[in-house]
C-alpha cells in the first residue's frame, strides 16, 4: 500500500468540488522524461568523449573506468525518470490545472485556470513534448519546489512544466480551450502553428495546497 491509495481521486488532493469535471489525466513518457528532463543523451556525449579520450592518450584502464561510470549513471537516471512517471499525475479539469509531483515527498499544487496567462508547447521526438505555463501575478511557487516540473532557467519567475507528455499537442489544445472560458491565455506552439488567443476575464489569485 502507498500514499496514492489513500487518495479520494487520482492524483488530487480531495473529492472534486460540484460542477467541476476531469477533463484529462497523463503522466510523463520515462524514456522522453530521461532524454528530455535529465539531458541523457547529453551526458552519455561527454561520458563518450571522456573515455575516446583517455583512448587517444593509452590511458586503457581509465577509459575503462569511464565507460562503467557513465554506465552507471545512466542506469540511476532512467530509475528516476522511472520513479518520476510513477508518481507524477497532471490533471486538467474544467477548473484548474493540478500538478502531482514529487518521488520521495509528494505534493499537490493547484493552479486555477484563471490563473494561466500563456502556455508554451515544446513539441519533441514523436508525439511527446512539454508544457510550460505561465502564471499572472505574484506566487509562491519555487523552483526547487517545482523541480524538475520546471521550465529551465527560469529561476526568478519559476513557470510549472509539463513533462514529456504523449500526445502533448493535443493536450496543450484541450488546456487551451479549457482556459478560453475563464481567463486570457496564448498557447505558444512551433513556428509553424498558429497562436491561440482567448477572451480576457478577471483572474483571481494563486489558490496552492500541499499533500
Amino acid at each position: 500500500m502507498t500514499e496514492h491509495d489513500f487518495e479520494p481521486v487520482r492524483g488530487l488532493p480531495g473529492d472534486l468540488p460540484a460542477g467541476e469535471a476531469i477533463l484529462w489525466q497523463a503522466a510523463p513518457d520515462w524514456r522522453a522524461f530521461k532524454r528530455s528532463a535529465l539531458f541523457a543523451r547529453g551526458l552519455m556525449a561527454y561520458f563518450a568523449a571522456l573515455a575516446l579520450l583517455a583512448l587517444a592518450t593509452g590511458n586503457l584502464v581509465g577509459a575503462g573506468a569511464i565507460v562503467i561510470a557513465g554506465a552507471l549513471l545512466q542506469g540511476l537516471l532512467a530509475l528516476f525518470a522511472v520513479l518520476v512517471a510513477r508518481t507524477t499525475v497532471y490533471t486538467l479539469t474544467n477548473r484548474r490545472l493540478v500538478l502531482r509531483i514529487g518521488v520521495a515527498l509528494n505534493t499537490c499544487i493547484n493552479l486555477p485556470l484563471a490563473l494561466i496567462t500563456s502556455a508554451d508547447l515544446r513539441q519533441a521526438s514523436g508525439s511527446t513534448g512539454d508544457i510550460a505555463v505561465a502564471l499572472k501575478g505574484e506566487h509562491r511557487l519555487g523552483y526547487a519546489m517545482l523541480w524538475p516540473h520546471a521550465r529551465p532557467w527560469r529561476l526568478s519567475r519559476p513557470q510549472p512544466m509539463l513533462r514529456a507528455l504523449p500526445d502533448a499537442a493535443r493536450l496543450a489544445q484541450d488546456l487551451a480551450q479549457a482556459c478560453a472560458a475563464l481567463a486570457p491565455v496564448t498557447i505558444a506552439r512551433p513556428a509553424q502553428e498558429p497562436v491561440r488567443q482567448a477572451p480576457s476575464r478577471p483572474t483571481p489569485a494563486l489558490e496552492g495546497a500541499t499533500a
